[in-house]
């Protein structure tokens, strides 16, 4: 049994001659009907390793038969991937408007409790996912036909946002500047973390900061709390959403990628997408944070700093972080100074320069952390 496999291009921009845009689509979908699938990578132009994760889990879906139906759309932010000042990809703000490319997805409570008000009892959860679903896409397609039009960045978002709202599983691939793996999951989801090959985990609220993780799981997070209290009893509708961090940005690994690729199966296979599949996640050691205990560490002056402290290894309290060099002060004892670590921490990622302004993100690190 074979998958159906459609490779399509759909229009994202248009660039200064007025040529469109394209990005592949590539569509797999199963003889047996089950969950849609949607996984986009490289938002972020610099952010390139997603592209290999799919081009591994194209090969494996050439060979892997499937339930429902999988999406997915490699480099899908074309205008950020060739933004290129000298050696670097400066592909994280729209060039034009400055929104960062994450940024631009849509979300609406009051329009969601509106809606809750008009669910009837005798209404099946499959025939409220279709409405609600109707409804959204069709916001989303009124915002892009807008007569004073929109930004850049937040068109891309939006045609990306119809894809991604009809898939009861959304997987958001990027990249940290120098970066550990790591993986952002709403807190009802929790049980999903340990579903992937993927060691730290940020547990985060039912809250919209614009990415394209919680423009689908806040609308689905909310409608299922407003229901539940509304017919006081559990209201679940299998939709989940996540930002995968697959390492650094910049470059590519194709093996790291195949492992990502079978790390994303895994889970998949776990939530019915495969069929005769073998695949499961690995026996390892997870540790997670809330959201509000993933610190930013800003340095107090600028320089040159040495990064002591890998990504995923952890630091104790008063444990030496960073090296800094002071140009200015090279034939005095204050030539140098060492950055301490304020707590006990996982450091997860860190700026990627060696030259750094005061107030710089050095790092990022879990503080409060357990095991899952």
């Amino acid at each position: 049994m074979t998958n159906q496999f459609i490779k399509e291009y759909i229009v994202v921009a248009q660039n200064a001659s007025g040529r469109n845009m394209n990005v592949p689509l590539y569509r797999f979908i199963g003889q047996q009907p089950g969950p849609k699938v949607y996984i986009q990578s490289s938002i972020h132009g610099a952010e390139v390793q997603g592209n290999v994760v799919i081009y591994h889990l194209i090969q494996l879906l050439k060979q892997q038969p499937i339930r429902g139906e999988v999406i997915l759309v490699p480099n899908c932010n074309p205008v950020g991937t060739n933004i290129k000042a000298g050696e670097y990809t400066l592909g994280r703000f729209d060039p034009v408007n400055g929104t960062n490319w994450n940024r631009g997805y849509f979300f609406d409570e009051s329009l969601i409790q509106a809606f809750a008000k008009s669910v009837h009892k005798d209404e099946s959860l499959e025939q409220i996912k279709y409405r609600f679903r109707q409804q959204i896409k069709q916001i989303l397609a009124d915002k892009l036909e807008e007569p004073w039009g929109i930004g850049l960045a937040q068109r891309l978002n939006l045609k990306l946002q119809q894809l991604a709202f009809d898939a009861d599983f959304v997987l958001d691939l990027h990249n940290g500047p120098v970066s550990t793996r790591h993986i952002y999951v709403p807190e009802y989801a929790k049980a999903s973390a340990s579903l992937f090959n993927i060691p730290h985990v940020i547990l985060i609220p039912n809250k919209f900061a614009g990415a394209l993780d919680e423009a689908t799981f806040c609308p689905w997070w909310t409608l299922q709390t407003l229901l539940s209290e509304k017919y006081q009893q559990p209201i679940d509708f299998g939709v989940e959403a996540f930002t995968l961090e697959m390492g650094s940005q910049e470059v590519i690994n194709f093996s790291e990628g195949e492992y990502d690729a079978n790390s994303i199966l895994g889970y998949l296979n776990a939530k019915g997408c495969l069929l005769e599949s073998d695949i499961k996640p690995q026996r390892m050691r997870r540790v997670a944070t809330m959201l509000k205990d993933y610190k930013v560490l800003y340095t107090q002056q600028g320089g040159m700093v040495e990064y002591l402290a890998k990504p995923g290894e952890p630091v104790k309290k008063g444990q030496p972080l960073a090296k800094l060099l002071n140009v200015d002060e090279l034939d005095t004892p204050n030539a140098t100074e060492l950055i301490r670590a304020q707590c006990d921490m996982i450091p997860i990622l860190h700026f990627p320069s060696a030259s750094i302004l005061s107030g710089t993100q050095l790092y990022k690190c879990f503080t409060e952390y357990f095991e899952l």
